[in-house]
């Protein structure tokens, strides 16, 4: 079994089965919750809603649940494998609309090939769901399908597979036309592919603009002629009257390709033979109609958009459907119709010229985004996107008469949406970007553990680092090939077996500390610890960070990496932060785990440290002092001294966005910042980065919200050290230890700078 296919069949199967469950949203713990949960208190708003059917939307879930529905007639590229064999990508498709839009999904697959039963069942559930996702559903009984039940119901209803990529393709074009200075109204289209999403593409271009008699289809038998035999009304609405036959000949001078196909139909040829400044949007997948290198060789002047993620102009269809689908519940729409779509497709065209944030410049790794031909449609992690399209398809559904609840106040709405967005953020997407994009050598020193092995597989295979590991071959090699972990390749060093390399680093390590101590015979003795080893292989340049601290405690973990690397140019102290992913954004707390009572001097060091390890994730800090006190409210030592880092902070940073004393409640709630205290500079923007006074207090305040369940932590990232380091915590899951890896190569690019 391939390590890639035990992974996906351990990820769907391991604990709870699936990717999806239900869970309470109202208090449960008593007898009196249970009573208005269920009998007798459930009458009440059942009544309610047969009185007044439009309740519904009041006292149930209804008004945020879409059903994802599909027969599993056309899965993916996998073709009709039937209604269970497509339930898989099915509670994926929830997983999207959920992280993205805050959308609740069941996912229901019908055991039925005929059209009039799908549309039957269909209606028949549809009083419980908001929306309906249609998806995976081959044509052309797709197409009448949708077309009926946007007839017969009055919810919103789309089927994805058509218009999700059609809305996307859509913008991309305005977009990459504009570039080239081309009117859409003037551009020639070539279409490989005649199903369900060319179709779709095809019409909302029409929509848009673009001339009939400039637009071309072809299938796998060629070019779609007036006079081809066997035509559904479908293909013939699209067929050609020009005498071309082949996907050559209509190549030829064409403006844009659209290709909705299979691999490899497209050549080189075919590229050089179209129009100046051409449009190629390949995106068959996994693998394109033409190789993008191959592509971008064949001539200087192409704008390439794939479906891929590892080449730029990736036409994702997560960039439409969650954020439409939201703006039309919110509005409580009956349809979703032409203007709702074209308003998404110019609601993504216009967010890709406007300046984008440092999360998506840290997530693609790159310093500066801007619109141009690699940059023609927004990146799927872009924040922005929910503020975007779904108040433009909100205000579409609106303005033509579709909406039976209207937004009256944007503002609000906008707030609402953001705070949607919860704390499953994009901060780690984007530090798992950022790493793919220039991996690092990583050395594990505790090899010798599953969940270190399994990790260093899934950072190999997802490109984010580049693994070594430490232990007793013997070992690791049975745990590899007892957990059929695929580490072929990898570096297994058993630091006993280097003898040569050990007595270089013994001598190194004695002429380092030889006046704080050691011994040459306790440094080759030191050097056997593989927490001792480890680090020295980076310093020697031998690998570019370490990842320890699995199996044994902070401390002794800690030591040999300040020993060996020391501290950066101009600090004193390090300090451990944490980054926690919390329901108000991604939040970091410092300092967590080495400093135990810091001193003013020790604040400041620690308080630049975090400063700029935010900053190096793209971030703009914004930063609490913490305390009991507001601005000298009470008096005692903390505030004393937290006031006074502050005053040391802005003299030698005046450009640093930091104040204090503050307590932390107020720092969080900006309503109650700008009432009391209008002075502070950290009214406006959210607080994003907190120091804590002492290390009770910060080690307390994270395991706390990490307990409860109000954030995710990331950590400890340890700052301060020349070189990178990383302290995973006793028991880290497989993915700690990953998100760590992750950090970690991200420190490494940053320290290599």
């Amino acid at each position: 079994m391939s390590t890639l296919k035990e992974d996906a069949l351990k990820y769907h199967s391991k604990g709870r089965p699936g990717k999806i469950e239900v869970v309470p949203t109202k208090p449960t713990n008593s007898k009196r919750d249970l009573s208005l949960a269920y009998s007798p208190g459930v009458a009440e708003p059942c009544l309610e809603i047969a009185n007044n059917i439009d309740d519904v939307y009041k006292y149930t879930a209804k008004g945020n649940l879409v059903a994802v529905i599909s027969n599993g007639t056309a899965v993916l590229g996998l073709g009709d494998i039937g209604p269970e064999a497509s339930k898989p990508v099915m509670e994926g498709k929830g997983v999207l609309f959920k992280i993205f839009a805050d959308i609740d999904v069941f996912d229901i697959e019908i055991n039925t090939k005929d059209t009039e039963e799908f549309i039957k069942t269909v209606k028949a559930i549809s009083p419980t769901f908001g929306g309906i996702n249609l998806e995976d559903i081959k044509a052309p009984e797709c197409f009448e399908i949708e077309r009926r039940l946007k007839e017969e119901l009055d919810i919103p209803i789309m089927h994805d597979d058509q218009h999700g990529t059609a809305i996307i393709v859509s913008a991309a074009l305005i977009n990459a036309l504009e570039l080239v200075n081309k009117k859409i109204d003037c551009a020639k289209i070539v279409y490989n592919g005649a199903g369900a999403s060319a179709i779709s593409c095809a019409k909302l271009m029409l929509s848009l603009g673009v001339k009939k008699e400039n637009l071309v289809m072809c299938d796998s038998k060629g070019v779609i002629r007036i006079d081809s035999p066997n035509l559904d009304e479908t293909k013939k609405f699209f067929a050609t009257t020009q005498n071309i036959n082949t996907l050559a000949d209509a190549m030829k001078n064409a403006d844009v390709f659209v290709g909705l196909s299979k691999a490899d139909v497209v050549d080189a040829d075919m590229l050089r033979s179209m129009a100046k400044d051409c449009v190629v949007f390949a995106l068959a997948n996994p693998n394109p109609e033409i190789n993008y290198d191959l592509a971008i060789a064949s001539r200087s002047d192409i704008i390439f958009a794939t479906g891929r993620s590892d080449y730029p102009n990736q036409v994702n269809n997560v960039l439409g459907f969650p954020y439409i689908f939201r703006g039309a519940l919110d509005v409580r729409a009956t349809k979703i119709n032409e203007k709702m779509k074209i308003a998404a497709v110019l609601a993504l065209a216009k967010l890709t010229k406007e300046p984008v944030p440092e999360i998506v410049n840290l997530a693609y790794n790159e310093k500066n985004v801007t619109f141009g031909k690699t940059y023609i449609i927004p990146k799927p992690l872009d924040p922005r996107l929910i503020t975007t399209v779904s108040p433009a398809v909100a205000k579409a559904a609106m303005d033509s008469g579709v909406a039976k609840n209207p937004i009256t106040d944007w503002e609000a709405y906008n707030t609402a949406l953001l705070v949607r967005l919860g704390k499953e953020s994009n901060f780690i997407r984007a530090i798992g970007n950022k790493a793919r994009e220039n991996p690092k050598r990583v050395v594990f020193s505790e090899a010798d553990n599953y969940k270190i092995l399994r990790s260093a597989q899934i950072v190999k295979d997802e490109g984010i680092a580049i693994p070594i590991l430490l232990g007793n071959k013997e070992i690791i090699l049975k745990l590899i090939a007892d957990n059929n972990i695929n580490l072929d390749g990898v570096t297994i060093i058993n630091p006993i077996e280097e003898a040569e390399k050990m007595n270089a680093y013994a001598e190194w390590f004695y002429k380092k500390r030889q006046r704080r101590g050691i011994t040459l015979y306790e440094a080759k003795k030191m050097m056997r610890d593989r927490h001792y080893f480890a680090p020295m292989m980076v310093e020697f340049g031998e690998a570019d960070a370490v990842i320890s601290g699995l199996t044994k405690n902070y401390p002794s973990t800690i030591k040999p990496a300040l020993q060996i690397f020391g501290k950066q140019e101009g600090i004193n102290k390090v300090a451990g932060m944490y980054i926690m992913l919390s329901n108000k954004g991604t939040l970091f707390f410092s300092d967590t785990t080495v400093n135990i009572n810091p001193t003013i001097e020790d604040l400041v060091d620690i308080s630049t440290l975090t400063y700029n390890a935010v900053k190096n994730f793209n971030i703009k800090p914004r930063m609490a002092l913490l305390s009991y006190s507001n601005f000298g409210s009470s008096e005692g030592e903390t505030p004393t001294k937290m006031a006074t880092v502050r005053n040391i902070l802005k003299e030698r940073f005046p450009f640093m966005v930091v104040d204090g004393d503050i307590q932390a409640n107020i720092a969080l709630n900006q309503k109650m910042l700008q009432e009391n205290f209008p002075f502070s500079e950290l009214c406006g923007d959210p607080v994003n980065t907190f120091i804590f006074p002492k290390l009770s207090a910060g080690n307390i305040a994270y395991k706390l919200l990490q307990e409860l369940g109000a954030a995710e932590a990331v950590g400890p990232v340890l700052l301060g050290l020349k070189k990178s380091a990383h302290v995973l915590q006793l028991g880290s899951s497989v993915r700690e230890i990953v998100n760590m890896v992750s950090i970690a190569v991200v420190d490494a690019q940053a320290k290599e700078k």
